[in-house]
């Protein structure tokens, strides 16, 4: 399968935020808008994953599902929704990336995650690589500042972190560089509204 890649003229800045969106939120929306302002972004990918590698024995929907799910949910003119990690056949984020720079020669790249995922990044699969392939933007979450401070993955990248009052040349920056985004947010997550939906 040839992968359906959105519009990617080079100089273009990206904002890459991957998941399973199972099911999408008003959350998901929340940090696209942050992002995509704070950043100064010109597009963001939702990259809808076939399925999570750390969430062993938990099945996602189906994926033309979630994707619906998603486009239902996100119309905005900026966000494009995309399966096109199940087009490249990547399950890793690190893979994922590195065949998005190769096929997107001049797109400046940002990947975008929320504080609850700084927690464990340091055990994503090369979590140290993707700090090299692209920026990173975490946006701060309700709850979250104290244990986001003391993970691992913070104080190793220490020396790349960006102060917030830069984060709109993020894009631009040479990798490792990273920031964290604190603004208006919501404290909703997948994992508690398939919690609801169970027990209904």
């Amino acid at each position: 399968m040839i992968p359906r890649l959105p519009p990617h003229p080079r100089g273009l800045r990206v904002g890459l935020l991957g998941g399973s969106f199972d099911p999408p939120h008003a959350g998901h929306l929340a940090i696209s808008r942050i992002a995509l302002r704070r950043l100064r972004l010109d597009r963001l990918w939702w990259l809808v994953t076939p399925g999570n590698p750390l969430k062993v024995g938990q099945a996602p929907a189906a994926l033309d599902a979630r994707i619906e799910a998603c486009r239902a949910l996100a119309k905005h003119p900026r966000i494009v929704v995309t399966p096109v990690e199940a087009q490249i056949r990547t399950r890793f984020t690190y893979d994922t990336l590195r065949e998005l720079r190769r096929r997107c020669p001049g797109v400046r790249f940002v990947w975008i995650m929320g504080a609850d995922n700084l927690l464990s990044f340091h055990r994503w699969r090369h979590w140290r690589g993707i700090a090299d392939l692209v920026p990173i933007a975490v946006i701060h979450r309700p709850g979250s500042t104290l244990r986001t401070e003391a993970a691992k993955a913070t104080q190793a990248l220490a020396k790349s972190r960006r102060p917030e009052r830069a984060a709109w040349t993020l894009a631009m920056a040479r990798p490792p560089a990273w920031v964290i985004l604190h603004a208006r947010r919501s404290a909703l997550s997948s994992t508690a509204l398939r919690a609801v939906e169970r027990r209904r």
